[in-house]
C-alpha cells in the first residue's frame, strides 16, 4: 500500500473539495472537458456537471462525499472522484456509483435501449492493482470459452465485451509517478498537476491553455476566504475524526490487554488452587 499525505500547498487538487470546487467552478465546457477527453481519449463536445453542489454533510468525514457527476455529449453519464487514502473497497465503491447512473435513468415504461453508458472515473493517491500500468481501463468482459461448452459457429475471434454500458477506469498516482513521463500529452500534464508538479509541465514542449487555467482556478480557490474557512473547518474535522478513531483503537486495545491480563490471573489462580489441594 503507498499512501501520499495530504499536502493542500504542494498539491492541493489531491484535496477532493479543491478538486471538486476547481473543476465546477468555471464553465465545464473548459479545463473539466480537457481532463474528461484526456481520460478517455474521446472528442467531446458539450459537458454538463449534474451535481455543482457541496453536499450539507460536508463535515463528516465518513458521509461526505464530492464526485463530480456530469453528462457528455448527453450520451454518458460520469463520475469522477479524488481518493487520497486507501480503500481497500474502491472497486466495490464505484460499482455503487455506476449502478445508481443506471437506475436513475430508467423510468417506468420507459425503453432499455434509452440507457446511457455510466463510466466511473476514480483517481487514486495510493496503489490498488497489481497490474503494470498506471492507468486501468474496466469493462464487463466473457469468461474464456471452455472446451466442454465450445461449439463451433466459425467466430474467430469471439467477442469480448457483455456490454459497452459499463465502463470503470483506475488511475494510481504512485505508479504515475515512478514512471515519471515527460509532460507530452494532455493526460500527463493534468496528472503531473494534480500531484502537485506544475515544474514537470512548465518544462513541457505541449502548451495546453485549460491546463494552465486550472492552475489560476486553484489559486482563487486558495485565497477565497469563504472557500480557506470552510478547508479549514474541514482539515479540523479530519483532525478531530483520525484523533477519535486512534482513541478508539488505543481503548479497543487496553481494553483487550485488560481482559487477558484477567484471564491470566484467573487461570494462574486455579492452577493455585489445585496445587493446595494435591498437597
Amino acid at each position: 500500500m503507498e499512501e501520499k499525505t495530504l499536502n493542500r500547498k504542494s498539491a492541493p487538487l489531491l484535496d477532493d473539495y479543491i478538486f471538486k470546487r476547481t473543476f465546477t467552478r468555471d464553465d465545464p465546457n473548459g479545463i473539466l472537458r480537457d481532463l474528461l477527453e484526456s481520460i478517455l481519449k474521446i472528442k467531446i463536445r458539450n459537458v454538463l456537471v449534474l451535481n455543482s453542489e457541496i453536499p450539507k454533510d460536508l463535515l463528516d468525514e465518513k458521509a461526505s462525499r464530492l464526485d463530480i457527476r456530469a453528462e457528455i455529449d448527453n450520451e454518458r453519464i460520469i463520475n469522477i472522484e479524488m481518493q487520497v487514502k486507501y480503500q481497500s473497497d474502491i472497486e466495490k465503491r464505484s460499482t455503487l456509483y455506476m449502478s445508481k447512473n443506471i437506475s436513475t435513468q430508467i423510468k417506468i415504461a420507459e425503453k432499455y435501449g434509452l440507457l446511457k453508458p455510466s463510466i466511473v472515473i476514480n483517481i487514486l493517491n495510493f496503489n490498488r492493482y497489481r497490474r503494470n500500468s498506471y492507468h486501468s481501463v474496466a469493462h464487463m468482459k466473457f469468461e474464456k470459452t471452455s472446451k466442454e461448452e465450445y461449439v463451433d459457429l466459425g467466430y474467430n475471434p469471439e467477442e469480448e465485451t457483455a456490454t459497452d454500458v459499463l465502463e470503470m477506469h483506475f488511475i494510481e498516482l504512485p505508479k504515475f509517478i515512478k514512471k515519471n513521463p515527460e509532460a507530452k500529452t494532455k493526460l500527463e500534464q493534468w496528472l503531473w498537476l494534480i500531484a502537485g508538479r506544475e515544474d514537470k509541465i512548465k518544462m513541457s514542449k505541449l502548451d495546453n491553455p485549460e491546463v494552465k487555467k486550472a492552475m489560476k482556478l486553484v489559486e482563487e480557490v486558495l485565497s477565497d476566504p469563504v472557500e480557506r474557512e470552510i478547508l479549514d473547518a474541514r482539515e479540523m474535522a479530519r483532525l478531530n475524526y483520525n484523533s477519535e478513531m486512534d482513541y478508539m483503537r488505543e481503548k479497543g486495545l487496553n481494553e483487550g490487554r485488560k481482559k487477558r491480563d484477567r484471564r491470566t490471573e484467573e487461570k494462574n489462580g486455579r492452577k493455585e488452587r489445585t496445587n493446595r489441594t494435591d498437597e
